[in-house]
């Protein structure tokens, strides 16, 4: 399974693995292959750590707290408690620590740890220096938080693929239609 891994940070990518909260939500942990997959795939661990549908379900059950707090952070609105004590709690785990070997560096870790790896990644982006820069997707159907690091922090969408693309095609259609008023039209 393929992931997708614009949004800057870790916890921020963990947290956009439910597609489309607006619309008809898309869920990418259908199974423990896929959990193993989004771990290896963002470089938390190196390999598959074999999780089991209880590992899915608490890894839903952070994402989701991941999700509510960086909402309520973007929108300047009290953090959830629940959520707050769910993403801590994750935290205290430890997390997955990479070995030297004689060929490389290499982390293995147990479900368990590479979640605490998020949770403690979404504690740093939340209460870091880049929270001013956390971004919500343009697209009205993405729900994706972003890192706004582009230059003069004027990124509107997630990335340019699908969302950019999307958002400028339609936008250019509605222009040809005549539906929208242009902006550097002179009175």
């Amino acid at each position: 399974m393929k992931h997708v891994f614009l949004s800057g940070d870790p916890a921020l990518d963990f947290a956009a693995t439910l597609r489309s909260r607006r619309g008809v939500p898309f869920e990418m942990f259908t199974s423990p292959e896929s959990l193993d997959s989004w771990f290896r795939e963002s470089g938390v661990v190196d390999g598959d750590i074999n999780c089991r549908p209880s590992d899915v379900e608490e890894a839903v059950a952070v994402r989701e707290a991941i999700y509510s707090l960086v909402i309520a952070k973007v929108t300047d609105e009290l953090y959830d408690e629940g959520a707050l004590s769910l993403v801590n709690r994750a935290a205290r785990t430890p997390p997955a620590i990479p070995q030297l070997t004689l060929t490389g560096r290499r982390t293995e870790a147990t479900p368990a740890q590479a979640l605490s790896s998020v949770a403690r990644h979404a504690i740093e982006i939340l209460s870091g220096p880049e929270v001013p820069l956390l971004k919500e997707c343009a697209n009205p159907e993405c729900t994706r938080i972003y890192v706004d690091r582009s230059r003069g922090t004027r990124r509107e969408w997630c990335g340019m693929d699908p969302c950019g693309n999307k958002m400028k095609a339609a936008a250019y259609r509605a222009r040809k239609r005549g539906d929208q008023p242009r902006s550097d039209t002179t009175n």
